[in-house]
């Protein structure tokens, strides 16, 4: 067999890399938008989020042409990942426990770079040159924004918090000290020995004082 070339050898350690990144990500996320109408941006977000491995996309009271957004959907994410179109908000079904996330420029949002991402999430961000809804607001337990002087596009929204989450909860080796030191390899994860209360809590006992026993004793008499 001969010898892998280093453009290939690269290529086969990104995809290795890619692999275990995405599998070492704990609990599920899902990425919507609600009120959207312009399919070239459904695509380009369904599209990231099957990049990303979103574990399902869906959209709310949505009007726009989906053979149009396909165009744009190039992974044909929708084949791969399972889409739910809900007509309203009232509508909105999520599995127990999911948390949901708006994405939103407010006062009172959390800046995306501070917030602690739920290990189960549904991320929602609003149209095109709106907001999301007051009903849509109320739903989700948390609001979250990105830090920039002016509303992102729907899909770069949806790309920057979706690339936050897979750094923050993925497993990825730690940065160089400085910019083009040498990177360090991710160790693999190292499991401790079983621990047995019972076992553990005859470390802390102890004799108790004989004046304890004998009243012990005299109260199981009476």
């Amino acid at each position: 067999m001969s010898e892998l070339s280093r453009p290939e050898k690269l290529r086969s350690q990104r995809s290795a890399t890619a692999r275990s990144y995405h599998t070492s990500t704990r609990g599920y996320w899902g990425v919507g938008v609600e009120r959207i109408s312009k399919p070239f941006n459904v695509g380009n977000l369904f599209r990231s989020a099957h990049a990303f491995g979103a574990s399902f996309v869906f959209t709310i009271a949505a009007s726009y042409k989906r053979d149009v957004g396909g165009k744009t959907d190039t992974s044909d994410s929708v084949a791969h990942v399972p889409f739910y179109s809900f007509p309203s908000v009232e509508d909105l079904v999520l599995p127990e426990g999911c948390e949901v996330v708006g994405v939103e420029l407010t006062a009172e949002a959390c800046d995306l770079p501070s917030f602690r991402h739920p290990h189960r999430a549904a991320y929602v961000l609003g149209p095109e040159r709106g907001s999301l809804s007051s009903e849509m607001m109320e739903r989700c337990k948390h609001i979250i924004r990105i830090p920039t002087k002016f509303c992102l596009n729907v899909g770069i929204a949806g790309v920057v918090v979706m690339y936050d989450r897979l750094v923050s909860m993925g497993r990825f080796p730690p940065r160089p000290v400085v910019a083009g030191g040498e990177s360090v390899e991710l160790q693999d994860h190292v499991s401790g020995g079983p621990i047995l209360r019972a076992t553990s809590m005859d470390d802390y006992r102890s004799t108790p004082p004989l004046a304890e026993i004998a009243t012990a004793a005299a109260d199981n008499k009476l």
